[in-house]
């Protein structure tokens, strides 16, 4: 394939640009994209998966923060009559803008992937779902269980608002230039339930982040030592029949709630 007439990977934005035509089709069946979909594409590059998500989908959204690729695209808007083109930053863009129902499938920039995925979670009430590439160890730290060493705020976070699924592993060989690290596609399902209220939403996310700020601590002094009440810590823990010398690594999402509670209740 000659890429001599397309604008060049930039560097600094962490641009690799899939050009594996399987891989494109493996995403969109992934995502059931369908002509009542609405898709939100981040990063569309030179516009492989654009490319693929127009023919399935009714509308497709897709926001590229690079001027020179937003160019390339809108010079075949022609070819993409149901796009609309959005030349921003995704880590800024309005995603209330966003129709309800939004299916969000993008190759992400690794280097912004993670604060990228915080900002779509919290916009979870209007994505139901998100296919995603990404490194593959942020892949495996999304679906990590308690007890391993992929476990921590990134896992606890993503599997209180969504349902994850690693899909499949993407070579180096798929990528123009080629990464250095292994990537991965992603599905996430959005909860539409919420396990907890606004206020003890802000709780929780302040505990897990204090949680597992000192990994080699017990619970109780990484707790302490952001700032939290002793007491109200050993209380809760004892209240939940946790063990005194638990560490946060070891608790599960519930476990975690039920703490999050339990020391509300306490206060």
């Amino acid at each position: 394939m000659d890429f001599s007439d397309l604008p060049p990977a930039n560097k600094r934005l962490g641009q690799n640009f899939l050009i594996d035509p399987n891989i494109v089709r493996k995403i969109v069946a992934l995502a059931e994209v369908s002509q009542e979909t609405h898709a939100l594409e981040i990063g569309p590059g030179r516009g492989i998966l654009t490319e693929a998500l127009c023919k399935a989908a009714g509308q497709v959204t897709a926001v590229e923060i690079d001027p020179r690729l937003h160019a390339y695209i809108a010079g075949r808007q022609a070819e993409f009559p149901n796009l609309t083109l959005v030349l921003g930053d995704a880590l800024t863009y309005s995603f209330e803008e966003l129709p309800a129902g939004t299916v969000v499938v993008a190759n992400l920039p690794y280097y912004i992937s993670t604060p990228l995925l915080f900002r779509l979670l919290e916009h979870r009430d209007r994505i139901p779902r998100m296919v995603l590439m990404l490194q593959n160890e942020v892949a495996d730290r999304l679906v990590a269980k308690p007890g391993t060493a992929d476990y921590g705020v990134l896992s606890v976070m993503a599997q209180y608002a969504a349902d994850i699924t690693k899909a499949f592993r993407v070579s180096a060989q798929c990528f123009r230039p080629r990464p250095e690290v292994g990537s991965a596609v992603i599905l996430l399902r959005t909860k539409e339930r919420r396990e907890l209220s606004p206020d003890e939403e802000s709780k929780f996310g302040a505990l897990v982040k204090a949680a597992f700020a000192h990994r080699r601590k017990t619970l109780v002094n990484s707790l302490k030592d952001e700032g939290y009440d002793q007491v109200r810590i050993v209380g809760a823990i004892d209240h939940l029949n946790l063990p005194a010398a638990v560490r946060a690594e070891v608790l599960t999402l519930d476990q975690l709630i039920q703490l999050t509670r339990t020391i509300a209740s306490r206060g």
